[in-house]
C-alpha cells in the first residue's frame, strides 16, 4: 500500500509525494517546484527514486532536471508526449505499467487537456492520479485536444472501482461545485458536497482526494446522463457527448 502525502505548491497545485514503505522507494507525481518536494522528502526521511509526469505543462514537469540533479531520480512520463517531458527517462504508453517496490501502477492515455496526457493508477492502493484530465467535480480545459477525446478519456476513468481515490493536480474544487450547482441544483449528494468543500477551504484544508463513487454522483462532466441537466441545457434528447461539449463551454465561461 502506497503512503501518499499531498504537498502544495504555487497557487493552487498539488504535488504527490508516493513512498512504498517495503522498498523504500519513492516517487513525485507533477512536480511544479522542487523545494516543497525536498523539503517533504527530507522530513520524511525518503530519497527520491521517481518523477511521474501527467503531461507537459510547465507547472507539472518545473522541477524535472531539477530534481534529477540533486537525487537522480529517473523521469518518467507519456510516449505520445516524449519530446515535451524534460528529462525523460522512461516512456509509457496506454497500458504499460511501472513497479514502484510491490507496487504497480498502470499509464492510461487520456487525451484532451493535452494531447499526450497520461494518468497513473494502482489498484492495490486505490489510488489515480490524473493530473489535469479529472478534477473533483470537473475536468481539465481543452488546450490540445478535443471535446470527443476528453469524453472518451473520461469514460475510461468512470469505469474505475467506485472506492478509487482521485488525487488531481489542483485545489478547483469549490469553484467546480459552484459551477456544477448551476446546472444540477437538485441534486441532494452535491449540495452536501458542496457545503462540505466550503467547511474544509474555510480552514485552508484539501478537498482531496475525492473519489470515483463521489464524482459519479457530482460531478457534471460525469452526470451527461442527468434529466436536471439536459433539461437545464435545452438538451434532453442529445448525444451524451453533446450534452458533454455543452458543458465543456458554459465552464470555459464560468467566473
Amino acid at each position: 500500500m502506497l503512503e501518499i502525502s499531498i504537498i502544495p505548491a504555487l497557487t493552487d497545485n498539488y504535488i504527490y509525494l508516493l513512498h512504498e514503505p517495503d522498498s523504500g522507494l519513492t516517487a513525485v507525481v507533477d512536480p511544479a517546484a522542487a523545494a516543497p518536494v525536498m523539503a517533504a522528502s527530507q522530513r520524511c526521511g525518503f530519497g527520491l527514486n521517481y518523477i511521474f509526469n501527467t503531461h507537459h505543462h510547465s507547472d507539472h514537469i518545473g522541477a524535472n532536471l531539477e530534481l534529477k540533479a540533486a537525487t537522480g531520480c529517473k523521469i518518467v512520463g507519456a510516449k505520445a508526449d516524449r519530446s515535451r517531458i524534460p528529462g525523460i527517462d522512461i516512456a509509457l504508453g496506454d497500458g504499460d505499467r511501472i513497479a514502484l517496490g510491490a507496487e504497480e501502477l498502470v499509464a492510461m492515455d487520456t487525451p484532451g487537456h493535452t494531447v499526450g496526457h497520461i494518468v497513473y493508477y494502482s489498484a492495490g492502493s486505490s489510488a489515480l492520479f490524473c493530473g489535469d484530465t479529472l478534477f473533483s467535480l470537473g475536468c481539465g480545459r481543452l488546450f490540445e485536444g478535443s471535446a470527443e477525446q476528453m469524453w472518451h478519456s473520461l469514460q475510461k476513468l468512470k469505469t474505475l472501482p467506485a472506492e478509487t481515490k482521485v488525487y488531481c493536480a489542483h485545489e478547483y474544487t469549490e469553484a467546480n461545485a459552484r459551477f456544477a450547482l448551476t446546472l444540477e441544483p437538485g441534486n441532494p449528494l452535491l449540495q452536501q458536497r458542496y457545503a462540505d468543500v466550503c467547511q474544509r477551504r474555510r480552514s485552508n484544508a484539501p478537498t482531496l482526494p475525492s473519489t470515483i463513487g463521489q464524482e459519479l454522483a457530482t460531478n457534471p462532466f460525469f452526470r451527461e446522463h442527468s434529466p436536471e441537466i439536459r433539461q437545464n441545457l435545452a438538451l434532453a434528447e442529445a448525444s451524451p457527448l453533446a450534452v458533454f461539449t455543452a458543458i465543456r463551454k458554459l465552464k470555459d465561461g464560468f467566473r
